[in-house]
C-alpha cells in the first residue's frame, strides 16, 4: 500500500484546464464510477489534492457508492441556486472532496450546449484550486458527453472484454479523436481475468485504432478481477480504505502512480 510519505513527488504545475482528467467508458456497466473513485483516493493518498466530479448527469452515483448525503449537489449549480464551489462536500475519510451529481434525474441529461459550457468554465476555475479534477462522465457518446470531454486535457477510456464494451470504446476513442485530435487518449482494462487477458484485451482496441484511425492510445493499466470491490460497493467503503492491500488496489495505485510521472 503506498501512503503519502512514500512519494517525495510534487504536483507539475499545469494550465488552466490542463489538470482535468475526463473517465469515460462508452457503455455502462465496466466499473467506471468505481474506478473513478479508487483513482481519486490513490491520488489523494499520494498527496495530491483531488477533486472528484459527478458529471454522469442524470444518472448520478458516486455519493451513493461512497456512502454520503451532500448538503448540496450539481442540481443546484445547474438552477442557479447556488455557485459551483459551494456543491463541493468532503470526503474526509479518502481526504478528498467531491462534487455529487443528482441520483435519478433525468433532466440533467438534457441541458442546453450553453449551460453545459458555463458548466465548464465554472469547473475550469474551480479547479485551478486543485492539483487534478477526475470527471466521472456518462456512458455513451451524446452531445452532453462530448461537451464535458472537451473540457479534459487528458480522456482515459475505460473497457473490459465484453465485446460490446470494446466496440462502444472504440466509438467513443473516435469521435473524441475526431473532434479533438491533440486529446491524450488512455485506455484502463478493467476487470480482466489476469495482466494476460487485460493486455489481449487492449490489443484488440489497439488494432481497431491503428487500423482505422491511424492512432495508438496507450494501456495505461489493467485492473484484475477483485471479489473485494463488490464487497466495497456493497458496503459504501473505498476499496483502499477497507482493503488496501487487494490485487485491484494494487493496480489502481500502479495507474495513479503512471498519471503522475507523466
Amino acid at each position: 500500500m503506498i501512503t503519502k510519505s512514500d512519494t517525495a513527488k510534487k504536483p507539475a504545475p499545469r494550465r488552466k484546464g490542463d489538470n482535468i482528467i475526463a473517465i469515460a467508458s462508452g457503455k455502462g456497466g465496466v466499473g467506471k464510477t468505481w474506478f473513478s473513485i479508487t483513482l481519486t483516493h490513490a491520488l489523494a493518498m499520494q498527496g495530491f489534492k483531488p477533486l472528484l466530479f459527478d458529471g454522469d448527469l442524470g444518472l448520478a452515483n458516486i455519493d451513493i457508492q461512497l456512502g454520503l448525503m451532500p448538503k448540496h449537489d450539481l442540481g443546484g449549480v445547474i438552477s442557479g441556486r447556488i455557485a459551483l464551489k459551494d456543491a463541493i462536500t468532503r470526503y474526509p475519510e479518502g481526504d478528498f472532496d467531491i462534487v455529487a451529481g443528482r441520483s435519478g434525474s433525468g433532466s440533467l441529461a438534457n441541458l442546453q450546449v450553453s449551460r453545459l459550457q458555463a458548466l465548464g468554465d465554472d469547473l475550469m476555475q474551480t479547479g485551478k484550486s486543485y492539483d487534478r479534477v477526475l470527471v466521472d462522465l456518462g456512458a455513451g457518446v451524446d452531445q452532453g458527453v462530448r461537451q464535458m470531454t472537451a473540457m479534459a486535457n487528458t480522456v482515459i477510456v475505460i473497457t473490459n472484454g465484453d465485446p460490446t464494451s470494446l466496440t462502444d470504446a472504440y466509438a467513443f476513442i473516435k469521435i473524441t479523436h475526431m473532434e479533438r485530435p491533440k486529446t491524450d487518449i488512455r485506455v484502463v482494462v478493467n476487470m480482466a481475468k489476469d495482466k494476460k487477458e487485460g493486455e489481449a484485451i487492449y490489443t484488440k482496441l489497439l488494432k481497431a485504432c491503428e487500423g482505422f484511425l491511424k492512432i495508438s492510445p496507450p494501456l495505461l493499466g489493467v485492473v484484475r478481477q477483485d471479489p473485494k470491490v463488490s464487497e466495497c460497493i456493497r458496503n459504501q467503503t473505498p476499496l483502499l480504505t477497507r482493503h488496501p492491500n487487494s490485487t485491484a488496489a494494487q493496480d489502481i495505485e500502479k495507474i495513479a502512480l503512471k498519471l503522475i510521472e507523466s
